[in-house]
């Protein structure tokens, strides 16, 4: 197994280094693996998922020395200290916890309906089911096809967001799907995200000093709403 390139948590990573170091966004993207906009998410605040900052130096992951290189120049490009190979799966059905399993029908549902190009056999080996039950949530003959919620198998804890990412991957490039990111699209989410934000902080700097909610807004506005509400005013 090849030595990891990587921190084993690149997010958790890249928001302790934007803390706690003076490296460059470009620097700290590249020693994590992200892209530059979503070490800029995280540094203004506004990442989809926020995260506990990991340091890498106290994980091994980045000696001190190599730390202060990086930060006296910001062309430096950071290595990762050599890390214990981790182990690999065993060959055989992944085990789920029991309360767990009842989620099952719902993560193979997402991914059904987010990536189509994905196999039942690459399905069944990444959450651990049969591929008859794959088959009749596809054809909608399961029994609890009516109740079923598509769920992100990650966020159900039923597979690693990076066996997620490398199986999307992987069955795009073998459909030929193109899966480029489009920069132009990812600063106009990062622009909404960044305005959503000051919006609701200053609709809640309203409601703390004013104590009610912004004229106009309507008392079950949201702090979206009341937010502009005084951005109009």
């Amino acid at each position: 197994m090849a030595a990891p390139t990587h921190p084993l948590m690149p997010h958790a990573t890249a928001a302790w280094l934007v803390d706690n170091s003076a490296l460059t966004f470009d620097q700290i993207a590249t020693f994590c693996g992200l892209h530059i906009l979503e070490v800029q998410a995280i540094a203004d605040d506004t990442a989809a998922t926020k995260l506990a900052g990991r340091d890498p130096v106290r994980n091994g992951e980045l000696s001190q020395e190599e730390l202060d290189r990086g930060q006296a120049d910001p062309d430096y490009n950071l290595k990762l200290s050599r890390q214990p190979e981790q182990s690999r799966r065993t060959t055989g059905p992944r085990y789920t916890p029991v309360s767990k399993r009842q989620d099952k029908p719902d993560g193979i549902l997402w991914i059904i309906k987010n990536h189509p190009e994905i196999t039942d056999n690459q399905i069944s080996k990444l959450i651990g089911t049969t591929k008859t039950t794959i088959s009749a949530i596809r054809d909608k003959s399961h029994w609890n096809y009516a109740n079923l919620q598509p769920r992100d198998p990650v966020t159900l804890g039923l597979a690693g967001q990076r066996e997620m990412d490398a199986l999307v991957a992987a069955a795009a490039k073998k459909a030929g799907i193109d899966t480029s990111p489009n920069l132009e699209k990812l600063g106009e989410d990062r622009a909404a995200l960044i305005e959503q934000l000051q919006a609701e902080r200053v609709a809640a700097a309203y409601v703390a000093e004013h104590g009610e909610p912004v004229p106009g807004a309507g008392s079950g506005g949201t702090a979206l709403e009341q937010g502009e509400a005084l951005f109009r005013r």
